[in-house]
């Protein structure tokens, strides 16, 4: 699992902007023209080649403009950015110079390029249907889009510095690097290396005598056995599953009106840590997760156990615990959860799609509620009620649940004979002070009375019928 989900984890961590075909070609990324480009048009082109003004008859707020280009012929040649009249007026290569009152800055200007370079795509140009049931006769049975396309093998480009790839992951690298008039860093000292190896395998630095190893070891595969040492680690698994734990949204506690703790959350965050560090096949770590308790069983307590921990990704994240309204309760946990599974397995926004057929991807809303369906026979929660609280699970083995019910029973027994014994000494006490009382009473009606014959009562009386 460790090469594929870590590739995984880098599309879905920092997803790539542009997708590299089989034939090597750049394919368009709406998403990326919708937040880059689209909004540096608008900020700094449309007020003179927008809707209400067009010098040079040129209109850069439309797809059909931009391909109508202006007075002085085309703006942009799909694909080759240096030969596009728009990215050479932006970097102010000859006697036209735009914007007039300032040159772009650096970052605007690659956009731009890379936008070209990429084909210069405009998503309004044309909307793709979603895909249908069943394909036609005749027809593309794959979607317009590339994410959705199978995996395939692609040949490693052919590249000028035969001699530097190491891998065919290499020549890829080079081959970018070549079209933009790059070459590649000098390669690392062997001291440098294994800190960049140990801190990204395991997020820790190496030891000295790590360092003084790899340094004496003179082997043409030192650092091959410096990484196979690195994935071996326990601490390959604390640093790599904690990204997988980003995705997830794994937290301690709800997190929200009530922010009660997730007593038990730490088991499904070993159980990731565990995942990885035990090399498990991507697939299988998918399934546990989102249906763990429903696969056949292995006949393995320990690793049935795991599987049932494995849910607790469904149960983790966001809640509003004290929602008045238990259906909105409900359905707001299911439409977290769609969402959750939408972004971490499938790179999508699927949540769109409650309210509205998605804007880009093929996700009508009747899918999204076809799969809140699924997600509303799933317990995740005991209840809906305010305070409402999460579904939990005993993971024991038989034999361990027993011993804890009779624990629990010896327990309850002695805590009846605790609670009989202290009841007897409470009464003894209250007893007792009882008849200390009626000692200091008597006690001092003695004293009182003792008092009244030395003292002459005449003195202290008031005759009747005075004034």
């Amino acid at each position: 699992m460790r090469a594929r989900v870590f590739g995984l984890l880098v599309l879905c961590g920092a997803a790539s902007s542009l997708a590299i075909a089989d034939d090597g070609a750049v394919s368009p990324d709406p998403d990326r023209f919708e937040k880059k480009v689209r909004p540096l048009l608008a900020a700094r082109c449309w007020s003179c080649h927008g809707p209400e003004k067009q010098k040079g008859g040129l209109r850069l707020d439309t797809a059909e403009g931009l391909a109508s280009g202006g007075d002085a012929g085309e703006v942009v040649v799909a694909g080759k950015p240096d030969e596009s009249p728009l990215v050479q007026v932006v970097r102010y290569q000859g006697d036209l110079k735009m914007p007039p009152r300032g040159r772009l800055p650096e970052a605007e200007i690659a956009e731009l390029a890379e936008w070209v370079r990429s084909g210069a795509a405009w998503p309004d140009r044309e909307k793709p249907a979603a895909p249908a049931s069943s394909p036609k006769v005749g027809a593309d049975p794959e979607p317009p889009f590339w994410a959705f396309q199978p995996v395939r093998d692609p040949a490693p480009p052919e590249v000028k510095a035969a001699d530097w790839p190491r891998s065919p992951i290499d020549r890829f690298l080079l081959a970018d690097l070549e079209r933009k008039g790059l070459s590649p860093a000098p390669g690392a000292e062997k001291r440098a290396l294994i800190r960049r190896a140990t801190f990204d395998l395991t997020g820790l630095p190496p030891s000295v005598e790590e360092v003084r190893a790899f340094l004496a070891d003179e082997s043409p595969d030192a650092y091959a056995k410096v990484i196979d040492r690195l994935l071996a680690s326990p601490r390959y698994g604390e640093r790599w599953g904690r990204q997988w734990l980003d995705l997830a949204r794994y937290s301690d506690s709800n997190g929200m009106d009530e922010n009660v703790a997730y007593a038990n959350a730490y088991r499904y965050r070993d159980y990731v840590i565990r995942a990885f560090n035990d090399d498990r096949p991507y697939d299988e770590f998918v399934r546990e997760q989102i249906a763990g308790d429903l696969l056949p069983p292995r006949h393995d307590a320990a690793a049935d156990r795991e599987r049932i921990t494995a849910t607790g990704f469904l149960v983790l994240g966001p809640k509003m615990l004290a929602e008045d309204d238990p259906m909105k309760m409900e359905m707001d946990i299911i439409d977290e959860q769609v969402d959750t599974v939408g972004r971490v397995f499938l790179g999508l926004t699927i949540g769109c799609a409650r309210c509205h057929d998605h804007k880009f991807d093929p996700i009508p809303t009747a899918d999204y509620y076809g799969l809140a369906g699924i997600f509303k026979s799933t317990k995740s929660m005991q209840n809906h009620k305010v305070v409402a609280m999460w579904n939990e699970r005993a993971v024991a083995e038989p034999s361990e649940i027993a011993a804890k019910e009779a624990h629990q029973k010896e327990s309850a027994r002695r805590k009846g004979e605790i609670d009989a014994k202290v009841k007897v000494a409470a009464e003894a006490l209250r007893k007792d002070n009882r008849d200390r009382a009626g000692l200091y009473l008597a006690a001092a009606l003695r004293y009182d009375r003792g008092r009244e014959a030395r003292v002459d009562p005449s003195r202290h009386v008031r005759p009747h019928g005075t004034s």
